[in-house]
């Protein structure tokens, strides 16, 4: 180690702030050179922040000291700030973010405290949270300025080049890179141009683009995919399973073109022979390749309302890597060979010609499963897909057993017109059709996990760590408070005992969503790591992801590994040495960009609810309150688009949040509005650009058994898209 590792060595065992003589002898240093050089990389070290200089000129880390923290600040749409920490969130006012941002690594000193909470100011901005940002062109007194979309961040001044705003007009939208700060304010240079903020779709780019998610890719990324083929060629059958005769097709949205799995199914001798055959992308990108690296960027597809910024270029992504109805295929298959338990007691993973002999739909295989009702086409198929949902039932059954946990929380749906109006909001379906390629998928994501964990290789996994003790104790109590006293001591959990925790709150339908989404917020975010840790929401020892290489990074990764490994016995130390350092890395990027694509569509989602809401101010509905907070409560309708009853706008008295009842309560008539309870309100205002709804209070529904949920009518529009539902951010 170095000077200033030794340093740091000693200072993480100390939490009493050391003199340099003292850290002098204790790095066994002895020359007058050496105090100086000591002296020096001390100086850098406080000048980094790494560590504190007391007045007494004494040292210490910022982490053992309990004035001052580090962290990253969150900032409210009010200017307020919050230094976000385990133990306790700081609260940092106005006046003293110092010219923090939204998401910039701070030092904050604290300061005091405010209703026994502690109080900070920042003293050093550590690192900045965004390098680009994405706004609008306005036009001011001086011409053209910037503002940014992020409601965070638009007091900040950024000046741009004039002579690229000589290019640019009034209302273009822009990504400005950051180049240089002084006293809050920014220079910059307008490295993208969106499109005119009236233009369609734009509305949804700027938010993407916020998460550094764009729709272009580079040239010789595109340049690589125009030379790939259209079509499976002879030399690509050397080395492969020729699947293409067996009875194989596919179950997606009605308007799915990346379609990435392909199922199977024998019932022989008592056991059933599922094949799950995935697209072998790998097999046309190849590793640190242009399209390699755009993907590796990218890390994922984003679903979008009704668009799609693939992983991929089209021509993969719906083309020579779709596994489309009729058309050889090059893919991977995972051969399970499971018991009348659900148990697979044989694994063979190979790459494959396979040619699907149907694209179905959701919607057609659940009318043959749950209505008998069999589409023209769908006759031949009708025996197989009932015996694959008497096994999914099996595998469902054998993965509650070991303790599954399935949330089934609502999704939205967000329907479009032609110009990308929002028009309606629904719920999504979810049938047994959804639950089959779920469970199937499943299935083969944890056969290929262990088959490679077994062999004790680098590989991918998708961990989900069990639930930190106190964030399950905050649940249990959140669960008394609302009316829902639970039995027994949860320390220790194990994804059985988790999932009877939930069997004890369950039961009421207006609180489920809110009891089980907080039950969500309890547990840890599944992420991708090269460390196997097990899956607790999902009950498996080993897990990873493999099933969807079209729009997901890892699992492109896991489908290159195994052709390394497996198809091309590719296992000497070199390689494995180089697998070693690198997936770290790799799983590190893939778990960042699939958190900015969800964020990424939590924010779409809700800016295209405002939009939706925006045509219906002044119209009642039916809603159950879903949160409450100092500032007013949420309720969420029954199609889930949610907004918020500001207290200010509760008449005829004065209204008081109450934590301890999850409540808020009028300090004179006592009336009551509580979490779970069923309201009827009314749209008082919608702002697409804000993101925002303001619910007004028509009357409370806890005691009117007669009133009926109220429905959003809307004209029906065309649905340009849907997003998959396959992929949710905990499994």
């Amino acid at each position: 180690m170095n000077m200033k590792e030794n340093v740091l060595s000693i200072l993480e065992k100390s939490y009493d702030a050391l003199d340099i003589q003292t850290l002098f002898d204790a790095l066994n240093l002895s020359t007058a050179d050496e105090m100086r050089q000591l002296i020096k990389v001390i100086n850098s070290m406080v000048d980094d922040f790494l560590i504190y200089q007391t007045k007494k000129d004494k040292f210490i880390l910022y982490e053992h000291c309990p004035n001052f923290k580090k962290g990253i600040v969150q900032v409210n749409k009010s200017g307020t700030g919050f230094l976000l920490q385990e133990d306790g969130d700081i609260h940092i006012a106005k006046d003293c973010l110092n010219y923090a941002l939204d998401g910039d690594t701070v030092v904050v000193e604290i300061v005091g405290s405010r209703t026994l909470k502690p109080e900070g100011k920042v003293i050093k901005i550590l690192k900045r949270g965004d390098k680009n940002l994405v706004g609008t062109l306005k036009k001011g007194k001086d011409g053209l300025y910037f503002e940014a979309t992020n409601p965070k961040k638009r007091n900040l001044s950024v000046l741009l080049d004039s002579e690229q705003l000589a290019k640019c007009v009034e209302g273009e939208v822009v990504v400005v890179t950051l180049t240089d700060w002084y006293n809050g304010k920014a220079t910059g240079n307008i490295i993208h141009k969106i499109g005119h903020k009236d233009d369609p779709k734009v509305d949804i780019l700027s938010i993407a683009a916020n998460y550094d998610i764009f729709e272009e890719f580079p040239e010789d990324a595109m340049q690589q995919a125009e030379n790939l083929p259209v079509e499976v060629r002879k030399a690509d059958w050397v080395g492969r399973r020729d699947l293409t005769a067996e009875n194989i097709f596919t179950i997606d949205g009605a308007d799915t073109k990346d379609i990435d799995d392909a199922i199977s199914l024998e019932v022989k001798d008592g056991y059933y022979i599922l094949k799950v055959s995935i697209a072998d992308v790998s097999y046309y990108v190849d590793k640190d390749s242009p399209l390699d690296k755009e993907a590796f960027r990218r890390g994922t597809s984003s679903y979008l309302a009704y668009s799609v910024i693939p992983m991929l270029p089209h021509k993969l992504s719906n083309g020579i890597c779709s596994l489309n109805e009729g058309v050889e295929r090059c893919a991977i298959t995972c051969e399970m060979k499971i018991d009348s338990q659900g148990r697979v007691v044989s694994t063979d993973i190979y790459p494959s010609i396979i040619k699907s002999k149907k694209k179905m739909t959701y919607k057609a295989v659940n009318d043959i499963l749950l209505r008998d009702v069999v589409e023209p086409g769908y006759e031949e198929f009708v025996d197989t897909l009932k015996d694959m949902n008497q096994l999914s039932k099996i595998l469902r059954n054998k993965l509650v057993r070991r303790g599954y946990i399935d949330f089934d929380l609502d999704e939205a749906k967000i329907i479009c017109d032609e110009e990308g109006r929002a028009i309606d909001v629904q719920k999504r379906e979810r049938e047994d059709g959804e639950k089959l390629i779920e469970m199937f998928m499943i299935a083969a994501n944890e056969a290929v996990a262990e088959f490679i964990y077994n062999m004790d290789l680098p590989f991918v996994y998708r961990v989900h760590d069990e639930p930190r003790e106190e964030k399950v104790q905050e649940f249990i109590s959140f669960c008394s408070l609302v009316g829902k006293v639970v039995k027994g001591k949860f320390v220790n959990l194990t994804p059985k005992s988790f999932q009877k925790l939930l069997g004890q709150v369950d039961g009421d339908p207006d609180l489920q969503y809110v009891l089980r989404n907080m039950a969500l917020r309890s547990m840890a975010k599944a992420v991708y790591s090269d460390e196997n840790i097990g899956h607790f929401g999902i009950g498996s020892n080993c897990y990873t992801h493999f099933t969807s290489p079209i729009r997901r990074y890892p699992d492109l990764q896991v489908h290159r590994l195994l052709h390394t490994y497996l198809f091309n016995n590719q296992l000497d130390e070199s390689v494995i040495n180089y697998y070693s350092s690198v997936l770290h890395g790799i799983t590190d990027q893939c778990s960042k960009r699939e958190q900015a694509a969800v964020n990424a569509e939590r924010d779409v989602d809700k800016m295209k609810m405002a939009e939706y809401m925006e045509n219906h101010i002044g119209e009642e509905f039916d809603g159950v309150i879903v949160g409450v907070q100092n500032y007013g409560f949420y309720v969420q309708l029954n199609n889930l688009v949610e907004g918020l009853v500001a207290v200010q706008s509760l008449e005829g008295d004065y209204f008081e949040c109450s934590p301890e009842t999850q409540s808020m309560v009028g300090k004179h008539s006592g009336t009551v509005f509580r979490v779970g309870d069923r309201i009827r309100v009314k749209c008082m205002a919608a702002s697409k650009e804000e993101s925002t709804i303001d619910f007004g209070v028509v009357k409370s529904l806890k005691m009117d058994n007669t009133t009926k949920p109220n429905e959003l009518d809307s004209e029906k529009g065309k649905v340009l898209s849907k997003k998959k539902g396959k992929n949710r951010i905990w499994n």
